[in-house]
């Protein structure tokens, strides 16, 4: 940091939607030329102050008062805060697949012609389009299609069309949730890179060690209010301090244990032995080569691996999601061979998937927390094929006290609770399927701790019942404190299995980066 010059200060903000208060008289400094972390639970209001700075909650809509720059600012639209140079890139990122690079960092913002102010300059576009992508370090020819380029890179647009805006304030909403840990720590690179050329930067993460490592401030927001800010300076701030102000306590343990009485057992519930699932644009590449794993009842398996291993497309293609792709081996379910030509087969078999995606794929957000958590077994809660309104809200209020959902009601859409509620729904439709075997993809990602901790705890009670969990996540520590056996998936093979006795990231690192195809066992 340059100096201790306070850049922005927020008085006393308060924010209510309705009888809900959101914020309560928070208060937040961030000094000129530093990376300043806002963390908390989810709904704990980090995003509600977000949109009140830039604008999109309009002044008159809260109380309090915004100073940048040593002047009171009255933001009426995203706009006005841009004007200033505050630019803040979401968790979902606003970008247009079928345009081109250039014509998404520029839309709102065209670069137009000196003699007329309603025609696009495209030479100009794309020149100043190719140096914001150098600037970015993004080796992309401007005319690409968003849609051609992956997620660490759209990121990376995103960041070059805030730069476009004449940017002094950046704000990042869980900035890394979606890429590979390579990915992360090349976009923590450049925010510290900006950091030192003089960029202001708040940052939203449930990532506590990228917090750790590279915030000089961090702001805790529990329930709507400030509890406290910390000096990173020497990034000596642990993970667990952190957490504490989080969720008011000390977590002692991150990954719950399992009761004592615990034990796996000897029978195989999911088996695959040869899978092979087949590239659809192109029949001779093999998305997923000849996978074989075999998971015991009252076993949480961990698939570890890079973002593009092929994890997510293995567990889709079980649980039929293959939608015309050309797929072969075999498939065993309690011993006895299936074939899950679809998602309705494989349910009606015991086969369940969470997705990764649960805004997109996994939940209807328009619809009521109740329809959503029945979704998967409406036989259940119907008779003669009408649905019975009564048994299905009776259904959904004992799904959510036993997965501890918190919401007004369970008449309440879905898609206005937290996501860590959220993940809670998710999980609580396909636990109603009554499945012996669950496929969790990336079950936490953008959850808080105690969020995580909360699931943690379902999945061991689970297996504790005598389900199996296959467990994909790209967060090391999770898989090490979760998985009793860990495959990892590289280029679409299984290239290592290994107990939990005998992994560590180093391991699985290691046979991910050593490895083209042969497999390693914890005995090689």
């Amino acid at each position: 940091m340059s100096d201790n010059k306070i850049l922005l200060k927020m008085n006393n903000i308060t924010k209510r939607f309705g009888k809900v208060t959101a914020l309560k008289d928070v208060n937040l400094e961030v000094k000129q030329g530093e990376v300043h972390a806002l963390v908390g639970e989810n709904g704990a209001g980090k995003s509600t102050l977000m949109n009140v700075l830039s604008g999109i909650y309009p002044y008159g809509s809260y109380e309090g008062d915004i100073i940048f720059d040593e002047e009171t600012c009255k933001f009426n639209n995203i706009h006005d805060s841009e004007d200033k140079g505050i630019v803040i890139i979401h968790q979902e990122l606003a970008l247009v697949p079928y345009l081109s690079i250039a014509e998404n960092m520029f839309l709102g913002n065209e670069r137009t012609m000196a003699m007329s102010k309603n025609v696009v300059d495209w030479p100009r576009t794309y020149q100043r389009a190719k140096e914001l992508l150098e600037l970015v370090g993004l080796d992309e020819d401007p005319h690409t299609l968003i849609k051609d380029i992956g997620v660490g890179k759209q990121q990376l647009v995103e960041i070059a069309k805030a730069i476009s805006k004449n940017c002094r304030l950046l704000i990042l909403d869980e900035p890394t949730a979606s890429l590979n840990e390579t990915d992360s720590q090349k976009l923590l690179e450049l925010i510290s890179k900006f950091r030192d050329q003089g960029m202001t930067s708040i940052i939203i993460s449930h990532k506590l060690n990228e917090i750790s490592y590279i915030a000089n401030s961090i702001t805790v927001i529990r329930d709507g209010s400030t509890i406290e800010t910390l000096d990173n300076t020497d990034h000596n701030i642990s993970e667990d301090r952190i957490i504490s102000g989080m969720v008011g306590r000390a977590l002692t343990d991150r990954f719950p244990k399992r009761s004592a009485e615990h034990k796996i057992s000897d029978e195989v519930l999911l088996e695959v032995d040869n899978w092979n699932v087949y590239h659809p644009l192109n029949p001779n590449r093999k998305v997923n080569d000849n996978v074989s794993i075999k998971i015991h009842r009252g076993e949480v398996v961990g698939f570890a691996g890079l973002m593009g291993a092929g994890r997510t497309e293995f567990a889709k293609s079980l649980f039929g999601h293959s939608y015309g792709v050309k797929i072969s081996g075999q498939v065993k379910l309690r011993g006895k061979e299936v074939h899950l030509n679809n998602v309705e087969q494989a349910i009606k078999e015991g086969l369940a998937y969470v997705t990764e995606d649960r805004k997109g794929d996994g939940l209807v957000l328009e619809n009521p927390i109740a329809t959503n958590m029945t979704l998967a077994n409406l036989n259940e809660v119907s008779e003669h094929q009408i649905i019975d309104k009564d048994l299905e809200l009776k259904t959904a209020k004992e799904l959510k006290q036993d997965l501890n959902v918190k919401c007004a009601s369970v008449l309440q859409n879905v898609g206005n609770l937290s996501g860590g509620n959220q993940q809670k729904v998710l999980l609580a439709k396909w636990i109603f399927a009554h499945p012996d075997v669950l496929i969790l993809d990336e079950p936490t990602r953008g959850i808080d701790v105690g969020a995580k901790y909360e699931i943690y705890c379902l999945i061991n009670k689970l297996v504790e019942a005598g389900k199996a969990v296959l467990m994909i996540s790209s967060e090391l520590p999770e898989v090490l404190g979760m998985s009793d056996r860990i495959y990892v998936m590289n280029e679409g093979k299984i290239v290592a299995e290994m107990p939990r006795k005998d992994a560590s990231q180093e391991s699985i690192m290691g046979a991910i980066l050593r490895t083209s195809g042969k497999k390693i066992t914890s005995e090689q």
